[in-house]
């Protein structure tokens, strides 16, 4: 039984040295992919104009409440309570404009995945190629990877990733 443990124990690491493994830094491919700079410039142009239409709205309801405020010793309570009520539904207007355009499942949550998941799908069927081409069992982000100390530059393929693609670099 001893012997059998003994040679599971020196088989296991030589199995486990056997791999290849390669790291891809996906921050540097996407900023020398000049699809994913234009889809971050059309996010940015649809995000600026739908935080106007909701800041247009919310001064909008802020004029309402200043006027409120200004006039309110002149109203009747039914007139202040109707003009609470449209105070209160335009701040909800604003509140679901919102949460339309920027919700988890928002607008731009959409839009994001519309222009995004294409160009990403890209990179990994490329990553994917790659790794099926040298034999790589695991291939890491090293962007993402925040426990990753230290790795050989050798083993970095991003330039690679980026040539599969047709972005010389």
């Amino acid at each position: 039984m001893k012997k059998l443990l003994f040679i599971a124990l020196i088989a296991l690491p030589m199995s486990v040295f056997a791999q290849k493994y390669a790291l891809v830094d996906m921050e540097y491919i996407l900023k020398n992919v000049p699809a994913y700079e234009r889809a971050n410039e059309q996010l940015n142009q649809i995000s600026k104009k739908w935080e106007s239409e909701v800041e247009a709205l919310l001064t909008e309801v802020e004029t309402m409440y200043k006027k409120y405020q200004s006039e309110s010793v002149f109203l009747s309570d039914a007139q202040k309570q109707k003009t609470e009520e449209a105070i209160m539904a335009k701040e909800k207007e604003a509140s679901d404009l919102k949460k339309k355009y920027f919700g988890s499942e928002g607008e731009l949550f959409k839009k994001r995945q519309s222009l995004m998941a294409p160009i990403q799908d890209e990179i990994y069927n490329a990553v994917r190629d790659i790794s099926d081409q040298k034999g790589y069992q695991l291939v890491l982000d090293r962007a993402s990877g925040g426990s990753i100390i230290y790795a050989s530059p050798k083993i970095d393929i991003s330039d690679e990733v980026l040539q599969k693609l047709g972005y010389s670099n």
